[in-house]
């Protein structure tokens, strides 16, 4: 049921709009002035009509108050002028009296129905976006920059692309950025990390096999390659793969041909290849674990993604967009950091990248006691912070004396160190260093 908001200073106009509306099953709440209006909550309501001319303040001042409320203004001087300073200050429309009780509905009606339309179009909007895997590359780093225009130009071609990066820096996300991208973004993106597939099997998966081909295939299956045919095909770790799987693949980028094992018939099949991986394949290339002509291949164009810890301001970004989307999964209020764990989240290594991020946020708000996620919250391992200046040196120290005086008169060395993420020996090697005799 819509909620209407009637704010009109002549009773017996506001008695019959309250009359007329309640008897089509519209919620109403009357009141004469826009300071009565106020103590109901004006944003609560799905549509606010509020006559121009009012005691102590006009109608159209509701107009601001109310955001995002739509407000119908009604007017008994029904001029162009005030009628245009009244859209122009955001009303969604106006009504002049006398008005008819069947004009009056079909007016209100409509606004509802398009306030409904707009707000379903701006969800549908968000979950569009929330989609995209682009929206969701945050950054506003140079690297992050260069990162996201490399996308852009290289995702209109077929041309194959290898993406370097640590664990957890978001190859898989920049895989399907590309591919939505793409020119082949309504066909099939198919994904395979090849470290998850034992090697014995790795072949049959990509390539497929036919029935009998080894011990336990009772039936013919088709491979990811051929799955991904016309579509996108994302090879993560593609430095796991065995060589003779390696000369398959380079094929299939040669030739376009796949063959199944315990088959000798060939199969065409046109796919975009993206390959990925955390290790050197040149130094592979040099060792002779990895195919010198796959290598070429594949490197056509080459994605480098920056360590979290390279990303500067990125860190904070990243953290509070998480918090945001985690406290919402969790169903908890609000959430933000407090300065303090703003500049622990800056300073420490981050090992596991965006992936660690995640996780240390999600685990903040389920073991935090209030909105505000504090440093203690974060549970950071102290081996793991980086110092990239005397400041910052000072500045983690200064935490470190803090923490283990506000917090040694109820833990002991055990419990502290556990805190801190450090050993027992860690803990006394730095109070050592910092000067913080330990206390009875």
């Amino acid at each position: 049921m819509h909620e209407i908001l009637i704010v009109e200073d002549e009773q017996i106009i506001r008695d019959s709009l309250n009359r007329l509306l309640s008897r089509h099953e519209y919620k109403v709440t009357a009141v004469g002035s826009v300071m009565e209006a106020q103590k109901e909550g004006v944003q609560g309501f799905d549509l606010i009509i509020a006559d121009i001319r009012l005691p102590g303040a006009k109608g159209t001042d509701l107009i601001s108050l109310a955001k995002p409320a739509p407000v119908l203004i009604m007017t008994s001087y029904s001029t162009v002028e005030s009628a245009v300073d009244a859209m122009k200050q955001g009303a969604v429309d106006y009504i002049a009296k006398p008005f008819n009780h069947d004009e009056m509905l079909i007016t209100v009606n409509r606004i509802l129905k398009n306030t409904s339309l707009e707000i379903q179009n701006k969800a549908l909007r968000r979950e569009l976006d929330n989609r995209n895997p682009l929206n969701q590359l945050l950054g506003q780093s140079s690297v992050m920059k260069d990162v996201i225009d490399r996308i852009h130009r290289v995702a209109q071609t077929d041309t194959p692309v290898l993406i370097l990066g640590e664990t957890g820096t978001g190859k898989e996300l920049t895989a399907r950025a590309i591919h939505a991208e793409s020119l082949r973004s309504e066909l099939p993106l198919i994904s395979l990390n090849c470290a998850s597939i034992p090697e014995n099997l790795l072949e049959s998966e990509l390539f497929g096999h036919e029935k009998g081909a080894f011990t336990g295939a009772t039936q013919s299956k088709k491979g990811l390659i051929a799955a991904a045919d016309s579509g996108t095909l994302f090879l993560d770790e593609i430095g796991e793969l065995s060589l003779d799987a390696q000369a398959q693949l380079l094929r299939v980028l040669q030739q376009g041909e796949i063959r199944r094992l315990g088959s000798n018939k060939m199969q065409y099949v046109d796919i975009r290849l993206i390959a990925a991986t955390h290790r050197d394949l040149r130094q592979m290339v040099d060792e002779k674990v990895f195919r010198e002509d796959l290598f070429y291949r594949l490197n056509v164009i080459e994605i480098n993604l920056p360590p979290l810890r390279e990303r500067g301001d990125d860190i904070i970004l990243l953290a509070d967009k998480l918090l945001d989307s985690l406290s919402k999964r969790l169903q908890r209020s609000d959430y933000d950091f407090s300065n303090e764990a703003k500049r622990l989240l800056k300073s420490y290594h981050w090992p596991g990248n965006v992936r660690e991020l995640e996780n240390v946020i999600e685990r903040a708000i389920i073991l935090s006691n209030n909105s505000t996620i504090e440093a203690e919250n974060l549970g950071l391992n102290w081996n793991n912070f980086t110092h990239n200046s005397s400041s910052d040196e000072m500045s983690l120290d200064e935490y470190f004396i803090d923490f283990v005086r506000k917090h040694q008169h109820r833990l002991n060395e055990t419990e502290l160190s556990a805190r801190l993420g450090i050993s027992r020996k860690n803990l006394w090697e730095r109070r050592q260093k910092l000067g913080i005799p330990r206390t009875g």
